[in-house]
Order: C-alpha cells, then sequence, then structure tokens
C-alpha cells in the first residue's frame, strides 16, 4: 500500500514536470518579452526658437524655455542652484539661473532664438534677459505680462448710499 503511494506521488511529479517544460517552451524567456514591449528611446526635440519665461518674485526668479506651443524643453530657478533664504531674490541669483536652464537648452535642443516675456517685479527681471543674451541666444522680443490689478468686478448685493 505504501509503494502505491509512493508511485503515485512519483507519477504526479513526474506530469508536473512535463506540464513546466511545455510551459517554458511555449512561453517566450522573460528578457525576449522585456524587449518586445519596449518602445524605441525617443531622440531630443531639435528647436530653433522658443519661448523664455521668466518669473520674478522678491522672494525667487524662475525660468521655464519652452517652444513655441509651450511645452517646456529645461527649467530652472535660484532655489533650485543652492540659494537660500533672501539669497534667492538676488539679481546674481537670478543670473546663474537663467544660465543654467539657457545652457540646457541650447546644448539638448539647439535652441538659437527666443521670445521673452516677463513676469513679476524682482530683482531679477534684468539680469536673467541679460544672462539669456550672454548665452548667444537671440532674444526676437521682450513682453512685460505683469498681471495689473484693476479693482476687480462690482461686488455683489445693494449698492451702498
Amino acid at each position: 500500500m505504501a509503494e502505491e503511494e509512493v508511485k503515485k506521488t512519483e507519477a504526479q511529479a513526474v506530469e508536473a514536470e512535463a506540464v513546466a517544460n511545455t510551459a517554458e517552451t511555449d512561453a517566450p524567456e522573460k528578457g525576449a518579452a522585456v524587449k518586445a514591449t519596449k518602445k524605441a528611446k525617443k531622440g531630443k526635440r531639435v528647436v530653433q526658437s522658443g519661448q523664455v519665461h521668466i518669473q520674478a518674485t522678491f522672494n525667487n526668479t524662475i525660468i521655464t524655455i519652452t517652444d513655441k506651443k509651450g511645452e517646456a524643453l529645461s527649467h530652472s530657478s535660484a532655489g533650485a542652484n543652492g540659494f537660500r533664504g533672501s539669497k534667492k531674490g538676488t539679481a546674481y541669483a537670478a543670473q546663474i539661473a537663467a544660465e543654467k536652464a539657457g545652457e540646457i537648452a541650447k546644448k539638448d535642443h539647439g535652441l538659437n532664438s527666443v521670445d521673452v516675456f516677463v513676469k513679476g517685479i524682482g530683482l531679477g527681471r534684468d539680469s536673467a534677459i541679460r544672462a539669456i543674451s550672454g548665452l548667444g541666444i537671440k532674444i526676437d522680443s521682450i513682453t512685460d505680462v505683469t498681471p495689473i490689478a484693476h479693482g476687480g468686478v462690482r461686488p455683489k448685493g445693494e449698492r451702498k448710499p
């Protein structure tokens, strides 16, 4: 009786091994399956002209370089370049941030000319524009897009006498 049980378990083990072998041969290898599903790596986009958006506040300066559609190519800020506290709002910090973002856009995407859009009243407005110009990127236009408060719309409710 014990011999029959041993033979059954051996037979079951042989069947399981056979099923495993057929599954291995039918299924593709793990590495092959991964290679088949991977997409081809996209190259960096080459953009001849783009836009530079400079947001200059009293506390920080943020530079974003985009293509003509507004899709970001590179970005940098004073805080991202190691400046902390009140030093982030300085003109020097804005210059360093603009140089870093401009170098990345020029090197990786071949940017040659830009339209500059400046928002805010911080100290980094002019120095960021000069830094972009100093990299050899041609500036086609400079536009100030700082929002201007106008008092808002008439409030809801009755007019007060």
